[in-house]
């Protein structure tokens, strides 16, 4: 395999299977009968406005903390498609915090304490596949895969029932009382004295900056860090070299599995203030893409994050604006830009690379 330079692979490349999937988008746009540029405009429009842009943040939230929790595992080259369970176990804990102990608690303990068991809850889920990988050479793979399920089905039965909220069907819990929930951004900007507009956007944006720079510390400063990145160059050097593998591939994937647990504070404590049925809506899975355009780095995976929720809210945007782009095409679209940025990430890299050998000046 050609390798590139660090910087085109991380700077460049992500631009050029963008620029490819805008192109393909602008096709099938043009197949429906608009016009490719005034589409573009209005969903940047829709996406970035003053009005919107809380919105954006809030979605690029979900996807900066499981494109987090992908790109910490690829890292050890462990390919961890749990977030989607890891996620909901997460909400779990916020949840059963929130609801035991808020009448028992100040609010700021109880949310401090949902906080740990949103961590907790989805680093407890994401261990046990590590520990079979580790210790019982399960495949984390099929592992992670059958515990989206598994988290799935015991969600479904504890909506449906033992905390469900009394006197209807829906399956969610109670609103969570008014102490317990991460303040929304525009209440702390008018408390400063800005005015922004309304939008679900909350402090769990603040902490997937502060989780993606805790990430860079932890991969590329720290002694652990080391070991996780050996493991994932050679899995065999790095025991050879004293490494302790099965616990570095355990330790990985539970702070993995934490971090896709934090997408619950966004969705669960700071937006809609309870427990509903199957709020992850396939951000973990999309988490994956993030990772794979950001390169597994935590700078990376905020410019994606961003993308991938202008993609949504714009691709909202364009609902109203245009009767033939409708929410599948919407869908359409922001499924090429996966395509293009994950599963085609490398398709260019050969090429890419003479292209650049070619411009050396020693080049002969």
């Amino acid at each position: 395999m050609t390798n590139l330079p660090r910087w085109f692979d991380i700077g460049v490349l992500p631009l050029v299977n963008l620029a490819l999937a805008l192109l393909a988008t602008a096709v099938v746009v043009a197949l429906v009968g608009e016009d490719p540029l005034e589409v573009l405009a209005v969903l940047l429009q829709g996406a970035f406005a003053p009005s919107s842009l809380g919105y954006t943040l809030y979605y690029a939230t979900n996807f900066i903390f499981t494109g987090l929790a992908a790109a910490i595992a690829f890292q050890a080259r462990l390919f961890n498609i749990g977030a989607e369970g890891q996620a909901l176990l997460g909400g779990l804990g916020v949840a059963l915090a929130c609801l035991s102990l808020e009448t028992a608690l100040p609010g700021l303990i109880v949310t401090l304490v949902a906080i740990a068991g949103a961590a907790s809850f989805g680093a407890a889920w994401a261990a046990v596949p590590g520990w079979l990988q580790a210790y019982r050479g399960s495949h984390v793979v099929i592992t992670t895969i059958m515990f989206n399920f598994l988290a799935s089905g015991l969600m479904v039965w504890l909506l449906s029932g033992p905390i469900m909220r009394a006197g209807q069907g829906s399956p969610q819990t109670r609103l969570f009382g008014e102490t317990v929930r991460l303040p929304a951004l525009h209440d702390i900007a008018h408390t400063l004295g800005f005015e922004v507009a309304r939008s679900p956007l909350n402090l769990s944006f603040v902490f997937a900056l502060l989780a993606s720079t805790a990430v860079w510390v932890l991969i590329w400063r720290t002694k652990f860090g080391y070991a996780l990145r050996a493991i994932g160059h050679g899995e065999e050097a790095a025991r050879y070299a004293g490494i302790p593998v099965r616990r570095v591939v355990v330790a990985v994937m539970a702070i993995s599995g934490a971090l896709a647990g934090c997408m619950a504070l966004n969705e669960v404590l700071g937006a809609q203030h309870k427990l509903v049925l199957n709020f992850s809506a396939g951000y973990g899975f999309t988490g994956i893409a993030v990772a794979l355009m950001g390169r597994n780095h935590p700078l990376g995976i905020l410019a994606a994050g961003l993308l991938f929720g202008a993609l949504f809210q714009g691709g909202a945007e364009l609902n109203f604006e245009f009767e033939t782009i409708t929410h599948e095409l919407t869908l359409v679209m922001q499924g090429l830009v996966i395509l293009f940025s994950g599963a085609l990430a490398y398709m260019f890299t050969p090429w890419l690379a003479r292209l650049l050998l070619t411009q050396r000046p020693d080049h002969g």
